[in-house]
């Protein structure tokens, strides 16, 4: 029976890797999404540096490992067996819950989830034992540090208000300084920022990184540790001498190596600090086997006092974490998503926005709007006319591509950086705990929210977003809670069956997610996603817009011919598949739609003629993904009520048109590929055939009802497939006919 602990350990061994790499996945946003939304550096040059910067925090994590063994619950109160079934329920736990945010694309906070998870645990093996001993639930705490507990919670809590407004403040102040052309503003100004943001990140690297870490000490770090303002002011001083030079002597952007070193030290923080979110509780049961196994005493009657001691660091293990820190870092593409969803919140421009508003977002932006309508009021109108000029938006003088530009500007990544750097340093200088991934998402919202960044035209949906977020943070802590006790009631009561029964289940699930999100990459990079126009001129939209439409005729034919084929076989996965299938596309569609403002603006006065080309083509795209829809969320909707399937004579009608609009569409996806536009006189021969070829269904259909029993429900699906398919014919030829004209036209002009 003992071996158990050791297919315990082992198996706590393997989750620690995964559960790696899920972390990493998830709290990537940390450190990537400011340097990535500035594009202040190539990719490849953030990768490295991140890399770097977790090398380092991965050998700074010695004094971090605490949490795990007895942060949380009280070691001595518990039996060997006891503590590795709460260690075991913990991280099959985590692992599951961090792969679910990360296939949603949200980042949430691993230390929440440990922490709770931890404390679910704790708790859920406190009871048992209440229960078989005479002690009540009066003695709780003195299984569980509840104070600890309590404070940890508090002061993430707080983490995400004082975030949020230290960071719209600061980087209030700093756009009143520098504003959106902070390029022409003297060069003092720019060392002056530069001196305070390197000395904050410096001290942060210093009280954060390199504190704790074994292979760096001295008397320095004591010093700066116990000397924060006179560190502080002696870095400005030196920061800001060798800022002033380098602008001046070399030309060098201060802001960019600003971001760098953020990058760098929030990285290196993530890896010292975060690292215990992942590997801390594995190394907890593998010192508490080692505890166990010297003292040769049976597993349910070891208590584990010696858990409270303090463990000698293990470098290599810390080593081997790192590494596999870096690797995920650069292979995970679901760490690349959940930075996304950070980016998009707050990107300065319009666009497409991935969140829906709600009653919640809309109540919020209304009040906001009033209470700004209020401040102002009040405001003196010079003070109002100086806050507009410092933050007028400046107009590139050369025409760039949207879907080039940064999300936001290197100020606004710099601010974030050191922001988010001052107020973690802070919170470890006073032993209060919070969560990185908090503290660096709510700056980042706080500074977009100063620079205007959620305006009329997008503030609700930003809300709403953060409003998800926020929402997953908490569902993170409930569900940690719940889970964790589950799994390790399970687990207790269980035995070794449970043990493997839990643990081939999680695999299951984490290989099933990896490869179905790896089939929606590959199939999104397959059927190719809908690109918006950047060229200028009418010849140029004609070029682009063929990738695009030839896309949408493939992927909306494929939406077709599987919604015939559902309807067949009463298939209603299928259905619900192809219904996904048509609301992307849509979307896609209407993405391009919205975004025609930043088009036409994008349009020099020659080439003005390009956007009513380009206006008609999206028009009629639209109309036909919308026919597409319509036919396929009725055929859904058929089936999801429980009415009959079509009739035999009526699919075999549907089917013959199905086959001819198969080959229709097939070829317009060829031609438009291949850009041979010759090709469609003899595509739009074949418009008035399919036409017939509805019509003579319909009549068909007519004659049916009149001479035989039907379906309402069926006949009324019948005819409404049939009327928007040729709806959908219509508006294919009518593109068509557009592109050729158009095409004819501009050659004969040329």
């Amino acid at each position: 029976m003992d071996n158990i602990y050791l297919i315990m350990l082992i198996a706590l061994a393997i989750l620690a890797i995964a559960d790696l790499v899920v972390g990493v996945s998830n709290d990537a946003v940390n450190f990537l999404n400011s340097a990535i939304g500035s594009k202040a550096v190539s990719f490849k040059t953030i990768m490295i540096v991140a890399s770097v910067g977790i090398a380092f925090g991965a050998l700074s994590s010695s004094g971090m490992m605490e949490v795990a063994r007895k942060g949380i619950f009280v070691p001595e109160k518990f039996y060997f067996d006891e503590i590795m079934v709460i260690f075991m329920a913990v991280m099959l736990t985590d692992i599951l819950l961090l792969d679910f945010f990360n296939t949603l694309g949200l980042p949430t906070s691993t230390t929440v989830s440990i922490v709770f998870e931890l404390l679910g645990a704790a708790f859920c093996m406190t009871f048992i034992k209440l229960s078989g001993n005479s002690d009540t639930l009066l003695h709780l705490g003195e299984y569980i540090n509840s104070d600890k507990a309590i404070e940890i919670i508090t002061g993430i809590l707080l983490s995400v208000v004082i975030a949020f407004t230290i960071g719209a403040l600061v980087q209030f102040l700093t756009r009143l300084l520098l504003t959106f052309n902070f390029s022409k503003r003297p060069t003092w100004y720019a060392a002056v920022f530069s001196g305070i943001s390197t000395a904050a990140i410096g001290y942060f690297i210093i009280i954060k990184g390199l504190k704790s870490a074994d292979f760096v000490q001295g008397a320095f770090i004591d010093w700066a540790n116990n000397n924060l303002w006179p560190f502080l002011g002696i870095s400005f001083i030196v920061w800001f001498i060798v800022s002033y030079i380098l602008i001046k002597a070399f030309k060098l952007n201060v802001y960019v190596m600003i971001i760098v070193l953020g990058t760098f030290a929030l990285a290196m923080a993530f890896a010292g600090n975060d690292l215990v979110n992942f590997i801390g509780v594995p190394m907890a049961a593998y010192n508490s086997y080692d505890i166990w196994l010297a003292s040769g005493e049976p597993a349910s009657s070891f208590t584990m006092e010696s858990l409270a001691e303090k463990v000698p660091t293990q470098p290599l293990l810390l080593l081997v974490a790192g590494l596999v820190m870096i690797l995920t870092l650069w292979f995970s593409k679901k760490a690349r998503r959940v930075v996304k969803t950070s980016v998009d919140l707050a990107r300065q421009d319009e666009g497409h926005e991935r969140f829906k508003a709600n009653a919640i977002s809309r109540s919020l932006v209304r009040g906001a709007m009033k209470l700004n309508a209020a401040f102002m009021t009040i405001l003196p109108q010079r003070s109002k006319d100086y806050i507009e000029v410092r933050f007028a938006k400046i107009t590139p003088a050369t025409r760039v591509a949207r879907i080039d530009m940064p999300a936001f500007d290197l100020v606004r990544a710099a601010v974030n950086l050191m922001v988010a750097s001052v107020l973690i340093s802070m919170a470890t200088s006073l032993k209060l705990p919070l969560s990185t991934t908090y503290v660096t998402f709510m700056v980042a919202m706080g500074s977009s929210l100063a620079d205007r960044a959620w305006g009329s035209e997008s503030a609700v949906y930003r809300v709403a977003g953060v409003l998800n977020v926020i929402g997953g943070w908490f569902m993170t802590a409930i569900s940690a809670f719940t889970a964790a006790g589950v799994m390790a009631f399970v687990l207790y009561k269980g035995g070794s069956v449970a043990l493997f029964l839990l643990f081939a289940a999680a695999i299951a699930i984490l290989v099933r997610n990896y490869m179905n999100h790896r089939k929606r990459s590959e199939a999104e990079a397959e059927e190719g996603r809908l690109l918006r126009a950047v060229s200028s001129s009418i010849q140029g939209i004609i070029n682009e817009s063929t990738t695009n439409v030839a896309s949408a005729f493939k992927r909306g034919n494929k939406v077709y011919v599987g919604t015939i084929e559902g309807l067949a076989k009463v298939d209603l996965g299928k259905l619900r598949k192809s219904k996904k299938g048509i609301t992307k596309l849509n979307d896609e569609v209407e993405e391009l739609r919205n975004n025609l403002y930043y088009f036409i603006k994008n349009l020099d006065e020659s080439h003005v003629q390009a956007s009513r080309f380009y206006i008609d083509v999206l028009g009629y795209l639209q109309d036909v993904t919308q026919s597409i829809e319509f036919v396929t969320t009725a055929s859904y909707d058929h089936l999801n009520n429980n009415h009959k399937g079509l009739k035999f004579t009526q699919l075999k009608d549907l089917k013959e048109i199905e086959t001819k609009l198969n080959k229709v569409f097939s070829k317009i996806e060829d031609t438009f590929k291949a850009k041979n536009f010759e090709e469609i006189v003899s595509i739009l021969e074949e418009k008035q055939s399919l036409l017939e070829s509805i019509s003579v269904k319909i009549e068909k259909q007519v004659e049916r009802t009149r001479n035989s029993d039907s379906s309402p429900k069926n006949t009324m699906l019948y005819f409404s497939i049939l009327q928007e398919t040729e709806d959908l014919v219509k508006a294919t030829m009518n593109l068509l006919e557009h592109y050729y004209i158009e095409n004819k036209k501009h050659r004969v002009g040329k």
